[in-house]
C-alpha cells in the first residue's frame, strides 16, 4: 500500500474515533450526567470516564496530526494555507491544537490539582450543562470542518476560487 494512502486510512480512522468520541461524550453521556440526583457522584463518574476516553483521543489526536501534516507535506499543498478556498484546512489545524491543548496540557493539570484536592465541592447540574455547552461547540466545529474537507477534497470549493 502507498505510504499517503496508509496515512489518509489512519487519518479518517483517527478522526472517526476521536470525534465520534466527543460526539457520543456530548449527546449521550453529558445529558445523562445532568440528570443524576447527585452531582458529586455524576462528577466521579465523569472524570472516571474522562480520564479512560482522554488517553484514547490522545493517542487518535497524535495520528491524525501526525497523518495530516505527513499529507500536506507529501502533497506540498502548503499554498493552501494562504487561501481561503480552503477554509477547512484551516480549521481541521485550529482544532486538532485546540484539542491538543486540552489533552496535554489542560487535562494533565487538571489531574494535578484533582489529586491535590479531590473534593468537588462546587459541584452542580449547571457544571455539566457549561462542560456541554463547550463539547456541543468543538462537535459543531468539528462536523463542519469534516463536511468542508469531504467537500472541498472532492472539488466543491467556494465560488470564485
Amino acid at each position: 500500500m502507498d505510504e499517503f494512502v496508509f496515512a489518509r486510512v489512519l487519518h479518517v480512522l483517527g478522526v472517526i474515533l476521536w470525534v465520534g468520541g466527543v460526539a457520543m461524550v456530548t449527546t449521550v453521556l453529558l445529558p445523562t450526567l445532568v440528570r443524576m440526583q447527585s452531582p458529586a457522584e455524576a462528577m466521579e463518574i465523569f472524570v472516571r470516564f474522562r480520564q479512560r476516553f482522554a488517553a484514547q483521543v490522545r493517542y487518535t489526536t497524535l495520528i491524525v496530526g501526525l497523518s495530516g501534516f505527513y499529507m500536506v507535506y507529501v502533497l506540498d499543498v502548503w499554498q493552501r494555507f494562504t487561501q481561503w478556498q480552503y477554509w477547512w484546512m484551516h480549521t481541521m489545524v485550529l482544532i486538532w491544537l485546540l484539542f491538543s491543548v486540552m489533552l496535554f496540557v489542560m487535562e494533565p493539570r487538571g489531574r494535578r490539582q484533582q489529586a491535590t484536592d479531590p473534593v468537588q465541592t462546587n459541584v452542580s447540574a449547571e457544571t455539566f450543562v457549561k462542560i456541554q455547552r463547550k463539547h456541543l461547540f468543538l462537535l459543531i466545529l468539528s462536523l463542519i470542518t469534516i463536511a468542508g474537507a469531504v467537500a472541498g477534497s472532492h472539488g466543491w470549493l467556494i465560488a470564485g476560487s
